[in-house]
């Protein structure tokens, strides 16, 4: 496996091949639903690429950046492990000799949920997976579903923009417990981690009500309270949303797709977590 730490180092290394190329962008700090997704770059293609950059420009809380967990050294034993032929790890000053004065909107797809909450967020992800496209050139590009926000908005940027890649979202990785994994899990205390299966326990409470018929306004009710009752969280927001817009839904009708989204503080930590309702 070779680590790369530049721009031009890459494009040499990947001018080389011709076949597929299968690309898993990261921050680092890998977990098991990463490696999922290389496990699969490498069924369907013959190079895998994983970039790890904690992208300064997608950050709006500095705490948030300066706590995200940085550990190259087990990413990249875990990632050759996995099958990962190229680690991209640029550093901030690589991938942004200057400041980028490029801005992307998203339209109301960057303006609800974590967009609302994020503001500049899916800018900072647009020009960043943007770079990346350019310098890897993928055939495919992997992405997890628990960022269905995120997916959502790649999938735009490679319609509009006409990247001949094909965009691979793969379903949410969670603890036996039901957990979401995320690298930001690793940041909660003993306690807090006890308490976090919470947060999957009521989003199937509500994908199973609003599947019998209770209409979005009352189970959304429902949601808030049941966090309310929970002083160790608060919640950020619960929605029920179209799961090609993520507008919020008003009615929902039996056997209509909807995404049940949902962002909470535990602690320090914010965690993000979904639920499809597909036909």
């Amino acid at each position: 496996m070779q680590l790369i730490f530049t721009q031009a180092e890459l494009r040499t290394y990947l001018t080389r091949s011709t076949e597929s190329i299968g690309f898993v962008p990261t921050m680092g700090a890998l977990h098991e639903g990463h490696l999922q997704l290389i496990r699969r770059a490498r069924q369907e293609n013959a190079v895998v690429v994983c970039s790890i950059f904690v992208n300064p420009i997608q950050f709006n809380n500095a705490d948030d950046l300066a706590r995200y967990p940085r550990t190259l050294e087990q990413d990249c034993a875990l990632l050759e492990a996995a099958g990962c032929d190229v680690v991209f790890a640029p550093s901030a000053a690589e991938m942004y000799p200057s400041q980028p004065v490029l801005t992307f909107d998203f339209g109301t797809l960057e303006r609800v949920l974590e967009g609302a909450f994020r503001p500049g967020h899916f800018n900072g992800v647009g020009i960043v997976v943007s770079k990346l496209f350019h310098l890897v050139q993928p055939t495919r590009a992997y992405f997890g579903q628990k960022d269905l926000q995120q997916c959502l908005i790649v999938r735009r940027l490679i319609q509009d923009l006409s990247f001949p890649i094909e965009l691979v979202i793969a379903p949410t990785v969670r603890e036996t417990d039901g957990l979401a994994m995320s690298s930001r899990n690793r940041n909660l205390t003993a306690d807090e981690r006890a308490l976090a299966p919470f947060i999957q326990a009521e989003l199937q409470g509500a994908k199973t009500a609003l599947e019998q018929g209770t209409s979005p306004a009352e189970v959304k009710a429902q949601v808030r309270e049941a966090f309310a009752a929970q002083p160790a969280f608060q919640l950020e927001y619960f929605e029920i949303a179209d799961i090609e817009t993520l507008l919020p839904l008003e009615d929902h009708q039996s056997g209509q797709p909807a995404a049940l989204c949902i962002a909470v503080h535990l602690g320090k930590v914010r965690l993000i977590d979904n639920l499809l309702l597909t036909a």
